[in-house]
C-alpha cells in the first residue's frame, strides 16, 4: 500500500496548528478574564490531566475493537463541541467544564494517529520525522499569524480561530486511511513483560520529568514575556524560533541516529534542558539570551521526542503499539505536564518566575539521572 504521506502530513499540520493557536495564547485570554495565576494554571493543566486519563482509555478501546481512526474522527468532532462552551461562559466553573470536555476528547487522538502513522511506515520508520515535521510547520503558521493578529484584535478573537482549527482537524481526520494489519501486529505480546524491563521504566520516568520541566514554559511563557514588555508579535516569533529549531532536528534525525545512540541523544537533551530553563528564568531581560534559549527547543523537544517515540515504537511492538504510545503520552505530556503546570502555578507568585523556571531545570536534571542509572550504556546495543 502506498504511503499516504500528504494525508498524514495534513493531519499533523492541523493538529499542531491547534497547539500553536491554543497553548501560547489561551493563557492570555484567561488573564484577560481577570483570573488568578493559580486559576490559570489549574485550567491549563486540565489539558495534561486529560492526557493522563484519556489516551490509555482510548488506546485500550482502539486495540480491543480495532477502531483507531473512528476514535480519532469522533475525538475531533467532540473536542470541537466541548470547546464551543467557551463562547457562552466566563465563569471559572464553566471554563473548567469546557476545558475538561475539550481536553478529554482532544487527547484521544495523537497516540492513535502516531500508531497509524508507524503502521503505514512499516520498515520505513525513519521517515517519521518527514511527516511529523508538518506538525511543526502548522504550529509556526498558527503562532505567527495569531501573534501579530492579536496585537490588533481583541484576545477574544482567539476563540473563533481555535474553533476553525478544530474543525480543520476533523476534516483532515476524515481523509486519513486506516493502515493494514500485518501479521506482526497480531502477535500476542504482554504489556507487563515490557514494563518489567528497567530501561523501559527509566525512559518513561525520565519522560515524566522532562514534561514536568516544561510545565512553566507551556503555561506561563507568553504571560512572562508580555509582563516584561515584549509585544505579542515578539511572543509569536519566540515560539516560532523554538519550532524552527525543532524542524531542523526532525529533518536531521536520520543522520543523528546513525552517529549517536538514542540513549545518548536523550541524555544530551536532558542536559540541554537544564541549561535552557536556567537561561529563561534568569535572562528574561536579554533578548539574545531568550533567543538562544528558544533555539535549544530543537534539542529539548525535537531530539528528545523523536528519540523517545522511536524507543517506544521499538519496545512496544505489534499489538502493543497503540498502548505504548498512549502510555508514553499519559505519563509524559499528561502526568508530567500536569505536575509541572500545577507546581508552576503555585510557585509563580510565591517564589517568582526565575525560581519557577529553575525548578523546571531541576526536574530535567532528575530525569537525566534516572535515565542514566536505569538504562545503562552496556544495554544500548542489545536494545
Amino acid at each position: 500500500m502506498k504511503l499516504p504521506y500528504w494525508r498524514l502530513s495534513a493531519y499533523y499540520f492541523a493538529y499542531f496548528a491547534f497547539v500553536g493557536a491554543f497553548s501560547p495564547y489561551f493563557a492570555l485570554y484567561l488573564q484577560a478574564l481577570k483570573l488568578s495565576a493559580t486559576d490559570i494554571a489549574v485550567l491549563m493543566s486540565l489539558m495534561q490531566v486529560m492526557r493522563v486519563l484519556a489516551p490509555s482509555l482510548w488506546g485500550w478501546l482502539a486495540e480491543r475493537f480495532g477502531m483507531r481512526l473512528p476514535i480519532v474522527r469522533a475525538s475531533a468532532l467532540l473536542s470541537l463541541a466541548g470547546f464551543s462552551i467557551f463562547f457562552i461562559t466566563e465563569s471559572f466553573a464553566g471554563l473548567f467544564v469546557a476545558m475538561a470536555l475539550m481536553s478529554f476528547f482532544w487527547s484521544a487522538a495523537l497516540p492513535l494517529i502516531e500508531s497509524v502513522t508507524f503502521a503505514h511506515l512499516g520498515v520505513d520508520g525513519h521517515r517519521y520525522g518527514g511527516i511529523r515535521v508538518w506538525g511543526s510547520v502548522g504550529f509556526i503558521v498558527a503562532v505567527l499569524v495569531l501573534g501579530h493578529a492579536l496585537d490588533q484584535l481583541p484576545v477574544s478573537a482567539l476563540l473563533w480561530v481555535v474553533a476553525l482549527v478544530l474543525a480543520g482537524i476533523f476534516g483532515c481526520a476524515m481523509l486519513v486511511p486506516e493502515a493494514p494489519v500485518s501479521g506482526t501486529q497480531r502477535e500476542q505480546v504482554r504489556l507487563l513483560d515490557t514494563l518489567r524491563r528497567p530501561e523501559v521504566r527509566a525512559l518513561l520516568g525520565a519522560c515524566f520529568l522532562m514534561a514536568a520541566a516544561h510545565g512553566a514554559l507551556y503555561v506561563f511563557y507568553s504571560i512572562y514575556l508580555v509582563d516584561h514588555g515584549y509585544s505579542k508579535g515578539v511572543v509569536g516569533w519566540m515560539w516560532t524560533l523554538g519550532v524552527l529549531a525543532e524542524i531542523a532536528v526532525f529533518m536531521s534525525m536520520s543522520r543523528l541516529a546513525r552517529r549517536w545512540s538514542m540513549r545518548t541523544i536523550l541524555l544530551c537533551s536532558f542536559g540541554v534542558a537544564v541549561l535552557r530553563f536556567v537561561l529563561i528564568g534568569w535572562g528574561v531581560g536579554s533578548l539574545p539570551v531568550l533567543v538562544f534559549a528558544q533555539l535549544l527547543h530543537g534539542v529539548t523537544f525535537g531530539a528528545y521526542h523523536a528519540a523517545a517515540i522511536a524507543m517506544v515504537n521499538r519496545w512496544f511492538p505489534g499489538r502493543l503499539q497503540a498502548q505504548g504510545q498512549a502510555l508514553y503520552g499519559s505519563l509524559s505530556f499528561g502526568a508530567g505536564g500536569m505536575l509541572g503546570g500545577l507546581v508552576s502555578g503555585y510557585t509563580w507568585d510565591a517564589l517568582g518566575s526565575a525560581w519557577t523556571y529553575t525548578l523546571g531545570a531541576g526536574f530535567a536534571l532528575l530525569g537525566a539521572l534516572w535515565l542514566h542509572r536505569g538504562w545503562p550504556a552496556a544495554d544500548e546495543e542489545s536494545n
